[in-house]
């Protein structure tokens, strides 16, 4: 990369698992049982392997930039949760796997903390035939300063630029692609973000007495990952960092510029690996999303 210093692999060959299945066809995670961590054997849970095809379009215009310099306290596991293994890869390995199958995806920046980057390339990047080049930047103390970190190894002839949380394996190359489609295909938006609507009743509390039932048909759960067009990404974080806004996420950085954002439905089973109770329900689902026919 010619900004920056992090790191760079590519390679030039891959050959890889079996053909997708639609998130649609995925058991609802939600439903499956809740486990302490002690009840969990990871050894046992991670041991197949299997994963996604990768590809490279000629003249790429988006580039991802996928957050993993969180410490994971509360998944309580020694060295965080972006390297515990799922059927057979880190956490961070299939998020990353699903961009590296997205053709028009020409850069893959992994945001972790600085002293652990040799640790996350050689556990999660290098052992797999990745055709996209990555690159590695040091994680700030908040998710918005990582993210701006990682937006500075993002060359300016990219066009677009995907965030993503990097303990979130659960999304597919076909709804990458579905979300960069509406942002190119719609000219009056400035990005897109994958969201799920509401499905739980909300109230308005306040000193912990309900003050009203909003109509829940205009909320929904923002989810990653959410893609933009460049240019304003690049101003929405530097009149953050003028102002000394914090953001919730980064498409709230565009909105306060009065940014137009679109939704794009995503899957109810689009989680994050957060505590341990998670482990088992994601195994399971990667399992069934990735992995078809490999056990």
């Amino acid at each position: 990369m010619e900004s920056g210093t992090g790191s760079m692999r590519t390679d030039a060959d891959v050959t890889r698992g079996d053909s997708l299945i639609d998130a649609e066809q995925v058991d609802t995670i939600a439903d499956a049982p809740r486990l302490e961590q002690g009840s969990i054997d990871f050894d046992a849970l991670s041991a197949s392997l299997c994963g996604l095809e990768g590809k490279l379009d000629k003249n790429p215009k988006t580039a991802v930039i996928i957050l993993a310099g969180g410490t994971g306290d509360r998944f309580g596991r020694e060295g965080g949760k972006q390297l515990v293994e799922i059927a057979g890869r880190p956490v961070l390995t299939w998020s990353a796997e699903t961009f590296d199958a997205v053709g028009d995806v020409g850069l893959i920046v992994i945001v972790c903390p600085e002293e652990r980057q040799e640790e996350y390339l050689k556990r999660a990047i290098d052992p797999f035939p990745f055709v996209t080049p990555v690159a590695v930047a040091p994680a700030g103390p908040t998710r918005q300063e990582s993210a701006f970190s990682g937006l500075e190894y993002v060359p300016e002839d990219y066009e677009f630029v995907i965030i993503h949380d990097g303990a979130r394996p659960l999304i597919t190359p076909e709804l990458v692609e579905h979300t960069i489609a509406i942002v190119k295909g719609n000219f009056d938006c400035d990005g897109a973000i994958v969201a799920f609507p509401a499905i739980d009743t909300l109230k308005v509390v306040e000193n912990g007495v309900v003050q009203g039932t909003p109509d829940r048909n205009v909320f929904w759960n923002a989810q990653t990952p959410q893609v933009f067009r460049a240019g304003i990404y690049r101003r929405a974080h530097a009149s953050a960092l003028s102002d000394g806004f914090v953001g919730t996420d980064d498409s709230s950085l565009i909105e306060r510029l009065g940014g137009r954002v679109l939704v794009v439905e995503g899957p109810r089973d689009n989680i994050k690996l957060t505590v341990p109770e998670d482990y088992k329900m994601l195994e399971s689902a990667v399992r069934k999303l990735h992995c078809k026919g490999a056990e």
